[in-house]
């Protein structure tokens, strides 16, 4: 990379801060219960965040793990760890300690952030961890501090708050390390770069239409993706984070009341619950509210009951992979006058490109050649530009099979339709292949989510002695309700091709990871067990 001059400037993220401090000091930039931070105070704070782990020896290169929730220190943490050449990795807080003790030692995090609610689960594998020096107790919950180190409050007032310039000196410098689930075995680390960050971050200000006046709800994890870069540009535009400990209904409809939020990022699965709450309630939104969803493809009927109720919904799609979301459901003008289904089953596609990302496709993934713009013709999504990845962390052999053919490949099957809108039909692994039949489970479960009586559903492939596999769905109702599995069958039979229709339907809850994906693997390795198909 060229040094900085006349006409070059180092991007990174880490930068809008200084921007909005100088336009907006006194300006709310963190609201958190009854706590406020203006831009000016949280700039302070990050610096104290930097120079206390200048202090702890933690510069350049070194990991720094964070395990905690949507409160302001995972926020500063997305500035004052970059901020000194530093790689944050902000951890699951739903995960086991097992899987929280491999991604610290296979990051080589020298030191580990951690809330006090999962303090304990750190303490626990700590003698496990040698390449971990430091250890900090975030207080939020009360003043116990399980693990053998300070509090975070003390920590900061260790550090000065003398301003720290920025270390790194070339944009595709490691910023963050994001580990995958690991549905096919460990999990992976995603290393996003300085200027994909800085890109992506000017890309949701533009898709999703944030200005000055936004107020921003903290309802998406920051550990996601660095909570889809939104971490970023939401002070970019110097706008407020409104952070949320916990995503509770009731709690997400009084803060939007409370605080007049104007915008928020959800899985379809949050959407899900706060429709329910909203409709047991008969409860509407007296204001404006943007949400962008991604996470798993919507069912329209989701989309059009969040809308019922007065908000206006985004569909974006994306991978970890790609710092979030890369793609959007640009809304046409010309499909104002449509009826209110049809808006949703429209919005519920995944769109094009974002403006900074332009590369995206579906292709036949043995010959890399696009598949017709029919609407029909399967393929799978593949990607390429400054938001993807530069690699999964010390996984050579990986990164060479997503990146094969010069593209990064998602794993998910989708169709192009004519007007170049993306829309996907399934994931590779979740495809069923019923007596040679292909069957989308996406397909299904769109179908499913009309029924008035389901609330979440999830459809997979299960074992035939006849067709090799069929469709089983797994459903969660809505309370009171008790329809029998062949009344969902038949329910089914009506809207699609008999053979579509789940063969099985079991009730129940849905197993989901933090951020919302009901995780299918899980349903399938219970279904698959003896059998040779594989589950991952």
């Amino acid at each position: 990379m060229p040094e900085q001059s006349v006409n070059y400037d180092l991007l990174s993220p880490v930068k809008f801060l200084s921007r909005s401090v100088e336009v907006y000091p006194n300006k709310a930039a963190v609201i958190y219960g009854d706590r406020h931070f203006t831009y000016a105070q949280f700039q302070e704070r990050v610096f104290r965040l930097a120079n206390a782990l200048k202090k702890n020896n933690i510069g350049k290169g070194d990991k720094v793990a964070f395990i905690c929730p949507n409160t302001p220190p995972m926020l500063e943490a997305h500035y004052a760890v970059p901020l000194i050449g530093a790689v944050l990795v902000s951890i699951n807080i739903r995960l086991s300690a097992n899987e929280i003790a491999y991604i610290i030692d296979h990051s080589d995090a020298k030191a580990v952030f951690a809330d006090n609610e999962f303090g304990s689960t750190v303490a626990s594998i700590s003698s496990s961890l040698p390449k971990v020096g430091t250890y900090v107790n975030i207080c939020d919950l009360d003043d116990s501090k399980p693990l053998d180190g300070p509090d975070y409050e003390t920590f900061l007032a260790s550090g000065s708050e003398e301003p720290v310039e920025l270390a790194v000196t070339d944009e595709r410098d490691v910023i963050t390390i994001n580990y995958t689930s690991g549905t096919t075995g460990q999990p992976k680390g995603v290393m996003y770069h300085h200027r994909g960050a800085y890109l992506n971050a000017i890309g949701e200000l533009l898709e999703f239409k944030i200005s000055p006046d936004s107020v921003y709800l903290w309802t998406l994890p920051m550990f996601h993706c660095n909570g889809w870069c939104f971490t970023w540009a939401i002070t970019a535009m110097g706008a407020t984070h409104v952070c949320l400990r916990k995503v509770v209904p009731e709690e997400i409809y009084n803060i939007i009341d409370s605080k007049g939020i104007t915008h928020l990022c959800a899985a379809p699965t949050i959407l899900i619950s706060m429709s329910a709450y909203a409709r047991e309630n008969r409860l509407t939104l007296s204001g404006n509210l943007e949400i962008m969803t991604a996470g798993a493809p919507p069912a329209p009927t989701v989309i059009q009951n969040m809308e019922s109720i007065g908000a206006n919904i985004l569909q974006s799609y994306g991978l970890t992979e790609v710092f979030g979301p890369h793609s959007i459901c640009r809304w046409q003008p010309r499909w104002d006058d449509l009826d209110p289904f049809e808006k949703a089953r429209l919005k519920a596609r995944q769109g094009v490109p974002y403006i900074v990302a332009q590369h995206m496709d579906v292709v036949d993934s043995e010959t890399m050649e696009p598949v017709p713009r029919d609407g029909k013709t399967m393929g799978e999504i593949v990607m390429r530009g400054n938001n993807v990845m530069l690699g999964y962390y010390k996984d050579i052999e990986s990164t060479n099979d997503a990146f094969r053919g010069g593209w990064f490949h998602s794993g998910d099957l989708a169709v192009m339709h004519p007007d170049n809108y993306i829309q996907i039909m399934d994931r590779q692994k979740d495809i069923i292949i019923s007596g040679g039949e292909n069957i989308s489970t996406v397909e299904i479960e769109n179908v499913l989510f009309t029924h008035p009586d389901v609330l979440e559903v999830a459809v997979i492939p299960v074992p035939d002695p006849k067709w090799g596999e069929v469709p089983k769905a797994f459903i969660a109702l809505q309370n009171g309700t008790q329809p029998a599995a062949e009344d969902i069958i038949e329910f089914c039979r009506t809207k699609l091709a008999r053979f579509k229709a789940p063969k099985y339907v079991e009730f129940g809850e849905l197993p989901k990871t933090a951020t919302g994906k009901t995780q299918k693997f899980k349903l399938r390795e219970k279904e698959w067990e003896g059998h040779d198909r594989m589950v991952n």
